[in-house]
Protein backbone atom coordinates (compact mmCIF):
# COMPACT_ATOMS: atom_id res chain seq x y z
CA UNK A 1 0.00 0.00 0.00
CA UNK A 2 2.87 2.14 0.83
CA UNK A 3 4.05 2.14 -2.93
CA UNK A 4 0.91 2.85 -4.51
CA UNK A 5 0.38 5.45 -2.52
CA UNK A 6 3.76 7.14 -3.38
CA UNK A 7 3.20 6.37 -6.64
CA UNK A 8 0.05 8.54 -6.63
CA UNK A 9 1.58 11.22 -4.78
CA UNK A 10 3.86 11.41 -7.79
CA UNK A 11 1.02 11.38 -10.12
CA UNK A 12 -0.19 14.67 -8.72
CA UNK A 13 3.05 16.45 -8.33
CA UNK A 14 1.93 18.75 -10.97
CA UNK A 15 -1.91 20.11 -11.80
CA UNK A 16 -3.15 18.20 -13.91
CA UNK A 17 -3.02 19.65 -17.65
CA UNK A 18 -5.44 20.20 -19.75
CA UNK A 19 -6.05 17.85 -23.10
CA UNK A 20 -5.03 19.95 -25.49
CA UNK A 21 -1.54 19.92 -23.79
CA UNK A 22 -0.91 16.27 -24.06
CA UNK A 23 0.28 15.13 -27.42
CA UNK A 24 -2.32 12.67 -29.09
CA UNK A 25 0.59 10.19 -29.41
CA UNK A 26 2.89 9.80 -26.14
CA UNK A 27 4.64 7.05 -27.33
CA UNK A 28 5.19 4.09 -29.82
CA UNK A 29 7.02 0.89 -29.76
CA UNK A 30 8.67 -0.88 -32.87
CA UNK A 31 9.46 -4.74 -32.21
CA UNK A 32 12.96 -5.31 -33.61
CA UNK A 33 12.86 -8.93 -34.74
CA UNK A 34 16.66 -9.41 -34.11
CA UNK A 35 17.75 -13.31 -34.43
CA UNK A 36 18.06 -16.75 -33.28
CA UNK A 37 21.11 -18.18 -31.10
CA UNK A 38 23.12 -21.15 -31.08
CA UNK A 39 21.34 -21.80 -27.48
CA UNK A 40 18.05 -21.19 -28.82
CA UNK A 41 17.28 -17.80 -27.52
CA UNK A 42 15.81 -15.18 -29.87
CA UNK A 43 17.56 -11.85 -29.19
CA UNK A 44 15.15 -8.92 -30.36
CA UNK A 45 14.45 -5.83 -28.99
CA UNK A 46 11.41 -3.29 -28.28
CA UNK A 47 12.58 0.19 -29.50
CA UNK A 48 10.10 2.90 -27.46
CA UNK A 49 9.90 6.42 -29.18
CA UNK A 50 8.42 9.12 -27.01
CA UNK A 51 6.80 12.40 -27.38
CA UNK A 52 9.22 15.27 -27.79
CA UNK A 53 10.44 16.30 -24.32
CA UNK A 54 8.71 13.29 -22.40
CA UNK A 55 10.58 10.32 -20.87
CA UNK A 56 9.71 7.54 -19.26
CA UNK A 57 10.90 5.16 -16.71
CA UNK A 58 13.69 1.85 -15.60
CA UNK A 59 12.27 -0.56 -14.04
CA UNK A 60 12.76 0.55 -10.43
CA UNK A 61 12.05 4.06 -11.20
CA UNK A 62 12.09 5.85 -7.59
CA UNK A 63 9.07 7.53 -5.80
CA UNK A 64 8.41 9.76 -8.35
CA UNK A 65 8.18 7.67 -11.56
CA UNK A 66 5.99 4.46 -12.73
CA UNK A 67 7.56 1.13 -13.60
CA UNK A 68 7.41 -0.71 -16.73
CA UNK A 69 4.90 -3.76 -16.89
CA UNK A 70 5.26 -6.22 -19.80
CA UNK A 71 2.50 -9.12 -20.66
CA UNK A 72 3.48 -11.47 -23.17
CA UNK A 73 0.73 -14.10 -22.85
CA UNK A 74 -0.73 -14.03 -25.76
CA UNK A 75 1.87 -14.60 -27.51
CA UNK A 76 2.74 -18.25 -29.34
CA UNK A 77 6.00 -20.61 -29.12
CA UNK A 78 6.98 -18.68 -26.30
CA UNK A 79 7.86 -20.27 -22.79
CA UNK A 80 9.87 -17.18 -21.72
CA UNK A 81 10.71 -13.71 -22.17
CA UNK A 82 13.39 -11.24 -20.10
CA UNK A 83 13.82 -8.09 -20.57
CA UNK A 84 17.46 -5.94 -20.34
CA UNK A 85 17.90 -2.20 -19.26
CA UNK A 86 20.07 -0.07 -20.99
CA UNK A 87 22.18 2.84 -18.09
CA UNK A 88 19.26 5.09 -17.86
CA UNK A 89 19.76 8.65 -15.90
CA UNK A 90 18.96 10.28 -12.99
CA UNK A 91 15.92 13.02 -12.74
CA UNK A 92 15.76 15.52 -9.80
CA UNK A 93 12.47 16.83 -10.32
CA UNK A 94 10.01 18.78 -7.84
CA UNK A 95 12.36 17.66 -4.76
CA UNK A 96 12.05 13.70 -5.97
CA UNK A 97 14.42 11.51 -7.76
CA UNK A 98 13.64 9.61 -10.55
CA UNK A 99 15.31 7.21 -13.07
CA UNK A 100 14.52 6.53 -16.59
CA UNK A 101 15.20 7.87 -19.69
CA UNK A 102 14.80 10.92 -21.88
CA UNK A 103 13.18 10.73 -25.89
CA UNK A 104 13.04 7.42 -26.13
CA UNK A 105 14.58 3.99 -24.95
CA UNK A 106 15.61 0.49 -26.89
CA UNK A 107 15.24 -2.58 -24.44
CA UNK A 108 16.88 -5.54 -25.44
CA UNK A 109 14.64 -8.84 -24.62
CA UNK A 110 15.67 -12.42 -24.71
CA UNK A 111 13.60 -15.03 -25.28
CA UNK A 112 12.84 -18.77 -25.22
CA UNK A 113 10.89 -20.66 -27.79
CA UNK A 114 9.08 -23.74 -26.88
CA UNK A 115 10.27 -25.08 -30.17
CA UNK A 116 13.50 -23.82 -30.74
CA UNK A 117 13.52 -24.31 -34.28
CA UNK A 118 9.73 -22.60 -35.41
CA UNK A 119 8.89 -18.85 -35.29
CA UNK A 120 8.16 -17.26 -32.49
CA UNK A 121 4.57 -14.90 -32.55
CA UNK A 122 5.69 -12.22 -30.38
CA UNK A 123 2.41 -10.74 -28.96
CA UNK A 124 1.67 -8.63 -25.94
CA UNK A 125 1.49 -5.52 -24.46
CA UNK A 126 3.64 -3.01 -21.80
CA UNK A 127 2.24 -0.03 -19.65
CA UNK A 128 4.86 2.78 -19.13
CA UNK A 129 4.58 5.78 -17.53
CA UNK A 130 5.43 8.52 -19.71
CA UNK A 131 5.80 12.08 -17.86
CA UNK A 132 6.79 15.79 -18.82
CA UNK A 133 4.87 18.07 -16.08
CA UNK A 134 2.23 15.60 -15.50
CA UNK A 135 2.95 11.36 -15.78
CA UNK A 136 0.79 9.72 -17.66
CA UNK A 137 0.20 5.38 -17.67
CA UNK A 138 0.56 4.24 -21.40
CA UNK A 139 -0.17 1.43 -23.12
CA UNK A 140 1.40 -0.27 -25.93
CA UNK A 141 0.21 -3.00 -27.59
CA UNK A 142 2.94 -5.12 -29.70
CA UNK A 143 3.21 -8.04 -32.57
CA UNK A 144 5.50 -9.35 -34.87
CA UNK A 145 7.04 -12.89 -36.87
CA UNK A 146 10.31 -13.94 -35.00
CA UNK A 147 11.75 -15.83 -38.14
CA UNK A 148 13.43 -19.23 -36.22
CA UNK A 149 15.81 -18.79 -39.48
CA UNK A 150 16.24 -15.92 -38.96
CA UNK A 151 20.26 -16.71 -37.33
CA UNK A 152 22.49 -13.24 -38.47
CA UNK A 153 22.51 -10.97 -35.37
CA UNK A 154 21.58 -7.38 -36.58
CA UNK A 155 23.44 -4.36 -35.87
CA UNK A 156 20.23 -2.25 -33.59
CA UNK A 157 19.28 -4.89 -31.39
CA UNK A 158 23.36 -5.69 -30.81
CA UNK A 159 24.40 -2.25 -29.82
CA UNK A 160 21.28 -2.60 -27.33
CA UNK A 161 22.77 -5.18 -25.81
CA UNK A 162 26.18 -3.66 -25.48
CA UNK A 163 24.44 -0.32 -23.64
CA UNK A 164 24.48 -2.40 -20.40
CA UNK A 165 25.49 -1.85 -16.81
CA UNK A 166 29.00 -3.20 -15.84
CA UNK A 167 28.97 -6.43 -13.91
CA UNK A 168 30.90 -6.01 -10.22
CA UNK A 169 33.70 -7.93 -11.72
CA UNK A 170 34.00 -5.58 -14.61
CA UNK A 171 33.89 -2.29 -12.62
CA UNK A 172 36.63 -3.76 -9.49
CA UNK A 173 33.97 -3.71 -7.31
CA UNK A 174 35.57 -5.41 -4.15
CA UNK A 175 33.69 -6.65 -1.01
CA UNK A 176 29.72 -5.98 -0.86
CA UNK A 177 28.88 -7.23 2.62
CA UNK A 178 24.93 -6.35 4.09
CA UNK A 179 23.67 -5.46 7.72
CA UNK A 180 20.16 -6.47 8.35
CA UNK A 181 17.94 -5.62 11.06
CA UNK A 182 14.22 -5.43 11.73
CA UNK A 183 12.36 -2.53 12.08
CA UNK A 184 8.65 -1.35 13.38
CA UNK A 185 7.14 -2.29 10.02
CA UNK A 186 9.51 -4.57 8.19
CA UNK A 187 13.57 -4.50 7.53
CA UNK A 188 16.33 -2.27 7.36
CA UNK A 189 19.40 -2.91 5.06
CA UNK A 190 22.51 -1.39 5.32
CA UNK A 191 25.04 -2.06 2.19
CA UNK A 192 28.99 -1.81 2.67
CA UNK A 193 30.43 -1.52 -1.09
CA UNK A 194 33.58 -1.20 -2.11
CA UNK A 195 32.72 0.58 -5.36
CA UNK A 196 35.00 3.23 -6.69
CA UNK A 197 33.98 6.53 -7.35
CA UNK A 198 32.17 6.80 -10.46
CA UNK A 199 31.30 10.42 -9.48
CA UNK A 200 30.89 13.56 -6.88
CA UNK A 201 27.38 12.45 -7.22
CA UNK A 202 27.00 8.55 -7.23
CA UNK A 203 23.60 7.27 -6.54
CA UNK A 204 22.19 3.19 -4.90
CA UNK A 205 19.62 1.42 -5.79
CA UNK A 206 18.48 -1.26 -4.02
CA UNK A 207 15.94 -3.53 -5.24
CA UNK A 208 14.14 -6.63 -4.31
CA UNK A 209 13.72 -10.19 -6.24
CA UNK A 210 9.79 -9.24 -4.69
CA UNK A 211 8.51 -6.82 -6.15
CA UNK A 212 5.44 -6.67 -3.65
CA UNK A 213 8.32 -5.58 -1.38
CA UNK A 214 8.41 -1.75 -0.77
CA UNK A 215 11.92 -0.46 -0.91
CA UNK A 216 12.51 3.19 0.30
CA UNK A 217 15.14 5.12 -1.57
CA UNK A 218 18.90 4.94 -0.27
CA UNK A 219 20.74 7.23 1.59
CA UNK A 220 24.36 7.38 1.01
CA UNK A 221 27.89 8.02 2.29
CA UNK A 222 31.33 7.71 0.88
CA UNK A 223 34.13 6.95 2.64
CA UNK A 224 36.89 6.81 0.33
CA UNK A 225 36.76 3.73 -2.02
CA UNK A 226 33.66 2.48 0.41
CA UNK A 227 30.17 3.31 -0.58
CA UNK A 228 27.31 2.68 2.26
CA UNK A 229 23.79 3.03 1.33
CA UNK A 230 20.84 1.96 3.85
CA UNK A 231 17.18 1.53 2.92
CA UNK A 232 13.79 0.39 4.74
CA UNK A 233 11.57 -2.37 2.92
CA UNK A 234 8.36 -2.53 3.72
CA UNK A 235 6.22 -5.90 2.98
CA UNK A 236 2.41 -5.61 2.18
CA UNK A 237 1.51 -6.35 5.71
CA UNK A 238 4.31 -4.22 7.40
CA UNK A 239 5.95 -6.59 9.63
CA UNK A 240 9.22 -7.91 9.66
CA UNK A 241 10.84 -10.51 7.44
CA UNK A 242 12.98 -12.90 6.52
CA UNK A 243 15.79 -11.65 3.75
CA UNK A 244 17.79 -13.38 1.60
CA UNK A 245 21.57 -11.56 1.20
CA UNK A 246 21.30 -13.01 -2.43
CA UNK A 247 17.95 -11.87 -3.41
CA UNK A 248 19.04 -8.17 -3.19
CA UNK A 249 20.66 -6.61 -6.33
CA UNK A 250 21.75 -2.83 -6.15
CA UNK A 251 23.28 -0.64 -8.91
CA UNK A 252 25.07 2.02 -8.51
CA UNK A 253 25.02 5.07 -11.03
CA UNK A 254 27.60 8.06 -11.69
CA UNK A 255 29.44 9.27 -14.81
CA UNK A 256 26.88 7.82 -17.30
CA UNK A 257 28.11 4.77 -15.97
CA UNK A 258 26.19 1.93 -13.88
CA UNK A 259 27.65 -1.19 -11.70
CA UNK A 260 24.94 -4.15 -11.02
CA UNK A 261 25.86 -6.09 -8.17
CA UNK A 262 23.87 -8.97 -7.41
CA UNK A 263 23.56 -10.69 -3.63
CA UNK A 264 25.93 -9.53 -0.66
CA UNK A 265 27.58 -11.62 2.05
Amino acid sequence: MKALALTLAALAVAAPAAADDIPDVLAHVEVLPGWRGDDGVHRAALAIKLAPGWKTYWRTPGDAGIPPIFDWSTSQNLSGAGVSFPVPRVFYENGMRSIGYDDGVILPIALSAENANADIDLSGRMTIGVCLDICVPVELNFNALLPGSDTTPTPRVARAMQDRPMTASEAGVGGVSCDIEPIRDGMRITAIMDVPRMSDNDVAVIELANREIWVSEATMTRRGGTLVASADMVPPNSQPFVLSRQDVRITVFGGGQAVDIRGCD
